[in-house]
């Protein structure tokens, strides 16, 4: 009857919580004492509540009980479960009070805030960066250890991150996801469409600060500030021309070896 009331008549002692149940009182107090008196038989974790270690115990047996009415994928967890049915029926009850994103996670939405405050809890250990969220922290990591645990199951390639993977994968099975609208080319990656609409658009974002000459993708102006206003330092022995790259003046070396 309490679920109708809303009667909380065990009140917390320490802080203004007030529950229905005096068991999830006990509980709620072992937050404040640290306690957690539910301990895993396979792992150093402990928990709070016997439902979490229950539920902690399917990563180490792999048992996912929660299935999707509505395709193949199973869950260790119900909340996963509820998570999972928003991809299907395009759900995002997290809304953001500052801009008109909605998310399917509150976790996605509080991580979303943080591009608004410039909040970064998510500090690396061995440079000075921080990030909003901890797998990005986590990716960022792999750039000092070097890890690259999503391996290529098609050949030797390893990748730091996931995505990497996917992308990777195009180039065995062939998929181009990202069709011109303009046109019937299509491509592995977004970013190449990207480039490639601006052939259609005429559009050149990137432009060179000593000449003001633009281009349409960043290679093409790197390139153009090597060859036109890069210091050339590397000079023919035999003759007057110099050259930025240290290859280029070995190709013209070998004009000059040519010669009778």
């Amino acid at each position: 009857m309490r679920t109708h009331t809303g009667e909380k008549p065990f009140q917390c002692s320490l802080c203004d919580k007030g529950f229905s149940w005096k068991g999830d009182l006990i509980t709620h107090l072992r937050a404040h004492t640290g306690k957690k008196s539910y301990l895993c038989s396979q792992c150093d974790k402990t928990f709070l509540r016997n439902s979490g270690l229950i539920t902690h115990m399917r990563t180490h047996t792999g048992e996912k009980p929660y299935q999707c009415t509505l395709c193949d994928k199973t869950f260790s967890r119900n909340s996963d479960l509820i998570t999972h049915l928003r991809t299907h029926t395009g759900e995002k009850p997290f809304q953001c009070s500052l801009c008109d994103k909605a998310f399917t996670k509150n976790s996605a939405l509080t991580t979303h805030l943080r591009t608004h405050t410039g909040e970064k809890p998510h500090q690396c250990s061995q440079c000075d960066k921080a990030f909003t969220d901890k797998a990005t922290l986590i990716r960022h990591q792999r750039t000092h250890t070097g890890e690259k645990p999503y391996k290529c199951c098609q050949c030797d390639h390893a990748f730091s991150q996931s995505k990497s993977l996917i992308i990777h994968m195009r180039t065995h099975n062939g998929e181009k996801p990202y069709q011109c609208s303009q046109c019937d080319k299509a491509f592995p990656q977004k970013c190449d469409l990207t480039k490639h609409m601006r052939t259609h658009s005429g559009e050149k974002p990137f432009q060179c600060s000593q000449c003001h000459k633009a281009f349409s993708t960043n290679c093409n102006l790197y390139k153009h500030m090597r060859t036109q206003h890069e210091e050339k330092q590397y000079q023919c022995s035999q003759c007057a021309k110099a050259f930025s790259q240290k290859t280029a003046l070995i190709s013209h070396q070998k004009t000059h070896q040519e010669k009778p």
